[in-house]
């Protein structure tokens, strides 16, 4: 199925997830959207039954075209651990609970880790953007950025587990550094996982 255009007019953001939307919300800002979100539409939250980042960022994005007639952009991402079978994955937010407490959720990585014995510390962030329109066609574009879980967190910057992950080459941890380092590197090149798909998003959508 070939790709989409998509026209300067209104968006949806099919997310309740205000660190998500205030980080998208920015890399949208230049292009001439009318950004709506799923909460400021009063949409239901779809339940994220997908066993893959894209299946669940496709659940999110195809509910809030069909139910707005608009083209809609969710992202579905997550931290991924190597010695915990790349938990908590998918599962992310759930582990934060329903007080969505990501200092408890860093805890309990930090815990499995210790339990475990791990040694080998690799980590990484996905984010899947999945592009929808109300006739159902959807687009995918998929950014990953690798490094290791760090003890104890660091940093105020970001959310969810963002003060324990310190990427590749990099001596400070997402939650330490501000929304442009964290989204762009010395050579242009993204630097988060969101950004990274944002930037497949923009090359072949805007």
């Amino acid at each position: 199925m070939s790709e989409r255009k998509l026209q300067p007019g209104k968006l949806v953001l099919a997310s309740h997830n205000k660190g998500k939307l205030r980080e998208i919300n920015e890399m949208l800002a230049p292009h001439g959207f009318e950004v709506l979100s799923a909460g400021d539409l009063d949409l239901p939250e779809p339940e994220e039954t997908g066993t893959t980042f894209e299946a669940n960022a496709a659940l999110k994005a195809l509910a809030a075209a069909k139910a707005t007639g608009l083209p809609a952009l969710a992202d579905d991402s997550g931290f991924c651990v190597s010695a915990l079978g790349n938990d908590p994955g998918i599962y992310s937010a759930r582990w934060a609970g329903e007080s969505k407490d990501f200092g408890q959720a860093m805890q309990k990585v930090e815990d499995a880790l210790q339990a475990n014995q791990a040694q080998d510390r690799a980590a990484f962030f996905v984010a899947v953007l999945c592009l929808a329109w109300p006739d159902g066609h959807t687009q995918f574009y998929r950014g990953e950025v690798h490094g290791e879980a760090i003890w104890p967190p660091r940093g105020l910057e970001g959310f969810g587990y963002d003060p324990m992950f310190q990427p590749e080459g990099e001596s400070r941890t997402f939650g330490e550094m501000g929304k442009e380092e964290k989204h762009t590197l010395p050579n242009g090149e993204p630097l988060s996982h969101r950004a990274r798909a944002f930037a497949k998003f923009q090359a072949e959508c805007l």
